[in-house]
């Protein structure tokens, strides 16, 4: 038997020695990959380690398709090094594409580092993964690349937290591909839809409302008690009043109406189309109607319209009377042809198809969240352009400034 050559490991002879064969190297990778596959029944925490550590210096400058080849190797490996696993993740998105998807033993550790060291192509592909974990998504919404949070708002198994909800609500003002994906997440709560409602078009806008325009029952058959509460105290905290107002039962503010100019809100409204719609109009209908003027300023400038179906069905208005406040608006009531305009028309199917106690809540959320924040601080916020913080000013702030500096 002819004696194995010895292994030369003088200085000379590392320098006289020829580059390695492709193809030793090749086989030299698929053994160590195959010593990393062992089962742990039958080879050491520290020799798969070591085997790792080995294959790991020698793909540093091997070819693309041997770097692939062990990764496909690898990927479906529990217990491979997660050294390696990392290394190939962050390699050519051709090698890390195999693991950044099916890879379970890469670490929701292991994905933050990698998202935030590697290409947008990178950061896709672990959008598309089986499960994406909230803080993983986190890390990834941060980069705001239109096409990678598009994948992960359609990946039914990503996780997603209010941080990154709210970035991409934000987004979603000048984005509206974000819109009708976020109306389809479960994650989505009232605060966000009926604040996306004022940018969204008609189709998502309808999905908002039959989403999230729902009944108060429970909230107020709860509370029904601490009316005459509230009111013996003079209404005295005004954090319960505003909370109390949401939850009321009746829309038209009485009060208002005693010290209006105007016996009923149809009459404002009819006084509105003969004259058009004057500040104090507006101001006067939204008073009667049980919002505040900033409220009732946002639903009557409301391009495509919706908005002002909720104004009229709340209060229980006739249907004539969304015509009625539309010709106030100076709006087209018919088209060329002498048809119900469009724009008209679609407002009318939506005073059709939600019930008052349902516009109710929606009309009663929109005024909350709209004017129950709305001091010093956060004006300010709207004028510069930020958005503030929820732990800060609460959900009704960052609503304002999303709605209101929309306008900007």
């Amino acid at each position: 038997m002819q004696a194995q050559q010895a292994l030369e490991l003088s200085p000379d002879a590392a320098v006289a020695a020829p580059p390695p064969l492709d193809d030793v190297r090749r086989q030299l990778a698929k053994r160590l990959s195959d010593v990393i596959c062992i089962p742990a029944s039958h080879l050491t925490p520290q020799e798969r380690h070591m085997a790792g550590d080995i294959l790991v210096e020698l793909l540093r400058d091997a070819d693309i398709k041997l770097r692939e080849s062990v990764a496909k190797r690898l990927v479906m490996l529990n217990e491979a090094p997660r050294t390696i696993l990392v290394i190939l993740a962050k390699d050519d998105i051709q090698v890390a594409r195999h693991v950044l998807e099916e890879s379970n033993s890469l670490s929701d550790s292991d994905l933050i580092q990698i998202a935030r060291k590697v290409s947008s192509e990178h950061r896709k592909v672990i959008a598309r993964r089986r499960k994406v974990s909230d803080s993983v998504v986190d890390v990834i919404v941060e980069f705001l690349e239109e096409d990678v949070v598009e994948v992960l708002l359609k990946n039914k198994g990503a996780s997603f937290s209010e941080t990154a909800l709210q970035r991409i609500l934000t987004i979603s003002r000048s984005h509206q591909p974000y819109v009708s994906l976020l109306v389809k997440r479960d994650e989505l709560r009232p605060s966000h839809g009926l604040t996306m409602f004022w940018w969204s078009d008609s189709d998502t806008r309808k999905k908002i409302l039959h989403r999230f325009g729902v009944t108060r029952k429970v909230l107020q058959e709860s509370c029904h008690d601490l009316f005459p509460k509230a009111a013996a105290e003079g209404w005295s905290d005004a954090a319960v009043r505003k909370a109390l107002q949401f939850i009321e039962r009746r829309q038209r503010n009485r009060a208002a109406l005693d010290r209006s100019d105007y016996d009923s809100l149809e009459e404002a409204i009819e006084a509105a189309m003969t004259t058009g719609l004057t500040r104090k109009l507006t101001e006067e209908i939204s008073y009667i109607a049980g919002v505040k003027p900033a409220t009732g300023a946002q639903i009557l400038t409301d391009k495509s319209g919706e908005a002002i179906a909720i104004l009229c069905k709340a209060p229980g208005l006739n249907r004539e009377y969304v015509e009625k406040l539309w010709r106030a608006l100076k709006r087209p009531v018919h088209d060329v042809e002498g048809n119900t305009h469009p724009d008209l028309q679609r407002v009318m199917q939506t005073y059709d198809v939600i019930s008052t106690d349902k516009a109710q809540t929606v009309l009663r959320y929109w005024n909350w969240s709209l004017t129950a924040s709305l001091n010093a601080d956060v004006l300010r916020h709207i004028k510069d352009g930020v958005i503030p913080r929820e732990e800060e000013y609460g959900a009704a702030a960052i609503t304002a400034a999303l709605v209101f500096g929309n306008r900007r």
